[in-house]
């Protein structure tokens, strides 16, 4: 027999009741705050970076700091009841590889501090906590003779990076925190976390500078045409990843946090749009950008990462239970968003 459920704590009326963003300050999380706070939504965030002013007027308190900070959460635990949780800060594939520990400090230890939080919250207000977390493609580990066919969530999750390490194993941790945390203990509260997540393929963005993702050659090929500077692509010609355009995606966010629980048959859920080739992405540039000066010249550890991933994943079950329906595919993306956002930046 499940325990019952405990009364919140009388002081919980006196506290706000808020949705939380880590890493509010990057591109997703500006266009949630934008996007959440348009619509009532009462915002508190998190970042190691200050939030620019125009978005810090639209949060209740904009919290300056790192998610591996305790005493932050404490503060934020005594100040607010959080309802909703966006978890997007994280140490990035490239430099996880670079420094591993630090990148298992940031993307494991914090979210597991983040998952704590969110069952004291739970605990704490009576109310289930919505918990979002943005995986990645870089869960999957493929061998080289898998071909193109699209892969499912459960297949081949044995990632070859620190940074896919990570993020598969916060999806286990989400799935445990939603349904078997203290599960020997009489008095868990294993039902009071919501733990959704999006394994995102590669994200194109008109609005976020490159800083040398493992799949940011795509954009990297448009701003330095732009620029009117030469680019050597890091990847081979015939290099094939899923992608989705950085609107979609955030799309994709808010679609799935909106979902019913009875909608979702599973936590993490495959997302994409399209997935051409390196040399198809080169094509789209040049027919914008005639003089762009674009050749390959592939960087052997970088381009092992890359082919350790898929080259098209399954999004069916995305598609099926909360209506993924990207407005971008490939050529859309780049002519009507991405080309025409990109050259007005640098004209």
């Amino acid at each position: 027999m499940r325990p019952a459920r405990r009364a919140p704590h009388p002081e919980v009326a006196i506290r706000q009741s808020v949705t939380l963003i880590t890493g509010a300050a990057g591109e997703i999380g500006h266009a949630l705050i934008e996007r959440l706070s348009d619509v009532g939504t009462v915002l508190a965030t998190i970042d190691l970076e200050a939030l620019d002013a125009s978005l810090a007027k639209r949060v209740s308190r904009a919290y300056t700091g790192s998610i591996l900070d305790r005493g932050l959460l404490d503060a934020i635990q005594a100040e607010y009841a959080v309802d909703r949780i966006y978890h997007l800060a994280a140490l990035l594939s490239a430099r996880s590889e670079f420094t591993p520990v630090t990148a298992h400090e940031v993307n494991v230890t914090g979210t597991l501090n983040l998952l704590e939080f969110a069952m004291s919250q739970a605990h704490s207000h009576g109310r289930r906590v919505m918990f979002f977390y943005p995986s990645s493609i870089a869960a999957y580990g493929v061998p080289a003779n898998i071909g193109d066919r699209p892969l499912r969530e459960h297949e081949y999750n044995t990632p070859t990076t620190m940074y896919g390490c990570n993020k598969l194993y916060c999806e286990h941790l989400g799935r445990y925190y939603a349904a078997y945390y203290k599960q020997l203990d009489a008095e868990s509260y294993s039902d009071r976390i919501d733990f959704r997540a999006i394994r995102f393929p590669g994200l194109i963005s008109a609005l976020t500078i490159p800083s040398g993702g493992t799949s940011d050659y795509a954009a990297e090929m448009i701003h330095a045409a732009a620029k009117g500077d030469p680019y050597a692509c890091f990847v081979r010609p015939g290099t094939r990843i899923p992608f989705m355009a950085m609107p979609d995606a955030v799309d994709a966010v808010l679609a799935l946090a909106e979902a019913p629980a009875a909608d979702l048959t599973r936590s993490v859920y495959n997302v994409s749009a399209f997935n051409p080739s390196a040399e198809r992405i080169r094509e789209l540039v040049t027919a914008a950008y005639p003089d762009a000066g674009i050749t390959f010249e592939p960087d052997t550890r970088r381009q092992a990462i890359v082919d350790s991933w898929p080259d098209a994943v399954d999004d069916q079950a995305a598609r099926d239970d909360w209506g993924l329906s990207p407005r971008y595919s490939l050529e859309p993306c780049f002519e009507d968003y991405l080309i025409p956002t990109i050259t007005e930046i640098y004209r």
